[in-house]
């Protein structure tokens, strides 16, 4: 009996075990079913239309920053950094958050023929007002020179993003940047 007993504890604390300890990770498992990653995105083609706008969105799972174009979005670069610069000056950008994204939108803020401005925002440091966002701290204008505009993207911690681009409206289109709420 007493062989029984031992046999029927070593078996029940065995499968008690396998509930309490955790499971494999999964490389899927992610926040809202996002698999993103937090390394650089890039897509090398120049673009042959200017920037008119920028503007955020908040969603459940993320915050997103659009980049308005007035003809077919090309290239970008998006890449975390520990400081984001000025085209052409090189001076640093001052941004709220814990971590900065350095947006380039390859295709300029003015009209390559005439240089008049495509986009003027009314305040560069503050392109849109991100107040009450969960991931984005700030959004500023690092400047448009020779055929590539910048952009500050400060955050509230290093979190996975994605990059694409989409048609519309009309004959624009956009460059979107959305950066997870959470990993």
């Amino acid at each position: 009996m007493k062989k029984i007993h031992t046999w029927l504890a070593a078996i029940l604390m065995a499968v008690g075990l396998g509930f309490l300890a955790p499971g494999p990770a999964s490389a899927t498992t992610s926040y809202c079913g996002l698999v993103w990653g937090s390394l650089a995105e890039t897509n090398p083609a120049m673009s042959t239309a200017s920037v008119t706008n920028v503007r955020t969105g908040q969603h459940y799972c993320f915050d997103r920053m659009v980049v308005d174009l007035n003809g077919p979005a090309a290239g970008y670069t998006v890449r975390y950094v520990d400081h984001v610069a000025q085209d052409g000056s090189g001076n640093l950008v001052p941004l709220r958050g814990q971590a900065f994204l350095q947006v380039t939108v390859k295709a300029p803020s003015y009209d390559v023929e005439t240089g008049a401005a495509t986009y003027s925002p009314a305040n560069p440091a503050e392109l849109s007002n991100v107040s009450g966002y969960q991931t984005f701290r700030q959004v500023a204008s690092a400047g448009s020179f020779e055929g590539y505009t910048s952009i500050g993207l400060g955050v509230r911690a290093r979190l996975p993003f994605r990059v694409f681009t989409l048609d519309g409206p009309g004959s624009g289109s956009r460059v979107v940047v959305d950066v997870a709420h959470f990993w």
